[in-house]
């Protein structure tokens, strides 16, 4: 193995606290959904064991996924399956659509604001306040969060499924007046006050320096170094990394962002190490990812061919 995969791969396992709810989240978005969106509990448990995950941890956490109606179970006979509830495959269906862009979106010049315009008690506003920021809202004062591009009714649809249906009476979402003059001062203080891209900034570079090495070796040796099952095991914490700096990124357009944006340059990284592990990676699914029944599923050829605009070896 080589040993700058190694070191990512044993950095993850050697971790005080892994969110192992979220690496299934991960999982099942890049993974699973392409396959049907279920996979028989057991084989899920065979696919993250390489990462030192207990079977303990995963079947609590996919519990706790079932219960913030993610997933949902089947059985058939002693065994069960997980599979995707609707409004858990709608929520991947509309994170890949970022995910795996080619690009960001772009910019129709309108703001999208949500007004807190009601009462919420403290715990339930800071909810509210938590799960826009995972959605790349800033917020402008207490009570004014705003994004450039959200589809408004699936923030809405997002808040429901976190548990804080409650709240939307409180909450007003709105499509600030369109503007087809050139970039403002005005917006350039609105993103200034909203969000804190310097923090963010910092957060691509270390993705990049995490995973610009491993891709430089492998353009070197084109995956001579790596076995299928660690193909598999960074194909996952490459995009798992990469989707939690997504969700804190508001995909502001170019007009608006500083010089030098490492944003992009982690965007394209991702996309080229992703396509040189993918078959590996593939051959290793298609040992392991199985169905309570024993059988294995189809692969949706629609939804398998991620970063299909891209191709790394032409680069």
């Amino acid at each position: 193995m080589s040993d700058l995969v190694r070191r990512r791969l044993d950095a993850f396992r050697q971790q005080r606290r892994v969110q192992a709810g979220s690496l299934i989240i991960t999982m099942f978005g890049d993974a699973i959904l392409p396959r049907g969106g279920r996979i028989w509990l057991g084989s899920l448990i065979r696919l993250l064991e390489p990462l030192e995950l207990n079977e303990r941890l995963i079947r609590t956490s996919v519990f706790r996924l079932a219960k913030d109606e993610w997933l949902r179970t089947e059985t058939i006979g002693r065994r069960a399956d997980y599979v995707l509830t609707p409004s858990g495959r709608r929520r991947f269906e509309e994170a890949s659509r970022h995910i795996y862009a080619s690009h960001a979106p772009l910019w129709d010049r309108r703001w999208r604001l949500i007004l807190v315009v009601g009462e919420l008690e403290g715990k339930v506003r800071d909810q509210v306040r938590r799960a826009l920021f995972w959605q790349g809202f800033g917020a402008l004062g207490a009570d004014c969060f705003v994004h450039p591009s959200a589809e408004l009714s699936s923030v809405l649809d997002a808040l429901i499924a976190e548990g804080l249906s409650s709240s939307l009476a409180s909450l007003l979402p709105l499509f600030a007046a369109d503007s087809r003059s050139a970039q403002s001062a005005s917006d350039a203080d609105l993103v200034s006050r909203a969000w804190d891209l310097a923090m963010l900034a910092d957060a691509y570079s270390e993705f990049v320096a995490t995973y610009r090495p491993i891709l430089e070796e492998l353009r070197r040796d084109h995956l001579a170094t790596i076995s299928d099952q660690d193909a598999f095991l960074l194909r996952m914490l490459l995009i798992h990394d990469y989707r939690r700096l997504l969700l804190r990124d508001p995909e502001l357009p170019e007009v608006l962002l500083p010089a030098d944006w490492p944003g992009q340059q982690a965007r394209l990284l991702c996309k080229e190490l992703y396509k040189r592990l993918e078959v590996a990676s593939n051959r290793h699914l298609d040992q392991l990812l199985c169905l309570a029944d024993g059988s294995v599923p189809v692969v949706d050829s629609s939804l398998a061919e991620r970063f299909s605009q891209y191709d790394p070896l032409s680069a």
